[in-house]
């Protein structure tokens, strides 16, 4: 069996790599009021074991890398790794989700270095919400950014909008229309448990309930067709250049198409996002495994992946990260 399939037949293509644990915001669905205790910098991975294994991930047939963090930009040298990851053979997307803070002064270098998906991060349209929000001011800086990539030919520019009872929500109409006439995608995000976030179902907003709040104003919304491994069931009104997605991790699981696998940025392998079972590559590359050492560590932890995740009270009892130190 090739290493990326599990024993359900999901052949994993998609991995996700944290570059770093730090972010310039500080969300308050993704980073515990307290803070996290970042780990210092020997435990995390280098440029070199970044560049090993996802050249690795390629070679098993992995086509598509998506950079994360924290906030990826904050690495110094997020660009280079960008460059090097997109020219390795097999890898037909390089993409990078990010808040976009630091967006201007990068985007066109990511660009020439082959990034051609891209994911920013914005859950409220309003100033004072997103002060509230992220703990940060910047909102103007990431709006930019959503144009600047627009204007760069990122089509569409992935929008991440994290929704929640008492906190955004009724921004939803707000977001649709922001599609009109950008080459936008929003995706509603349901609130997701993680460690240190105090998830709780009062402020959680199912698909079902987001599309009934949505239709009130736009009653032509038409859903559209998603393939086989899409996260985002995607909808668009009539006549909007942009259009919106639902990520329904919660409500609506998506587990069975699943192709997705992860790297934190001190190197576990994680093959659920929800799960706690991790395989530290970072370990295995330090005590001197060989690739094909890593390949049957990666096999293994694939092959022992759930078939779905256990469902949102479970999760939210269980023991796992902050959503910060996973990557986005």
């Amino acid at each position: 069996m090739n290493p990326l399939t599990d024993t359900l037949g999901r052949h994993h293509t998609y991995l996700r790599i944290s570059l770093t644990e730090k972010c310039n915001l500080r969300c308050t669905y993704c980073m515990p009021a307290e803070g996290v205790d970042l780990q210092p910098r020997a435990h995390l991975l280098t440029s070199e074991e970044i560049i090993r294994l996802a050249g690795l991930f390629a070679n098993l047939g992995v086509t598509k890398i998506r950079l994360t963090g924290g906030e990826p930009l904050v690495r110094k040298d997020a660009v280079a790794l960008t460059q090097a990851i997109g020219q390795m053979d097999g890898i037909e997307t390089i993409a990078m989700t990010t808040n976009g803070l630091l967006l201007d002064r990068h985007l066109t270098a990511l660009k020439a270095a082959g990034l051609n998906l891209l994911n920013i991060s914005l859950d409220t349209l309003r100033e004072d919400r997103f002060l509230s929000i992220t703990r940060r001011p910047g909102l103007d800086r990431v709006l930019a950014a959503i144009d600047r990539a627009a204007a760069e030919g990122f089509n569409p520019v992935k929008v991440n909008c994290v929704v929640m009872k008492g906190m955004n929500e009724d921004e939803l109409v707000d977001f649709v229309a922001f599609t009109a006439d950008k080459p936008v995608e929003i995706r509603f995000i349901e609130y997701m448990p993680f460690g240190g976030n105090g998830w709780h179902d009062g402020d959680f907003l199912s698909y079902a309930d987001m599309l009934e709040v949505i239709r009130k104003s736009f009653p032509d919304l038409t859903a559209l067709e998603d393939g086989p491994h899409e996260t985002s069931k995607t909808w668009q009104v009539p006549g909007h250049v942009g259009r919106v997605g639902f990520i329904t991790s919660m409500s609506e699981q998506f587990c069975s198409g699943c192709n997705r696998i992860r790297i934190t940025a001190d190197g576990a392998l994680k093959v659920c996002l929800f799960g706690s079972a991790e395989v530290s590559l970072r370990d295995l590359m330090r005590d001197g495994a060989s690739d094909a050492e890593l390949t049957d560590a990666i096999a293994g932890a694939i092959g022992r992946k759930k078939p779905a995740h256990a469902g949102m009270y479970e999760i939210a009892r269980s023991e796992n990260r902050p959503m910060i130190l996973i990557g986005g």
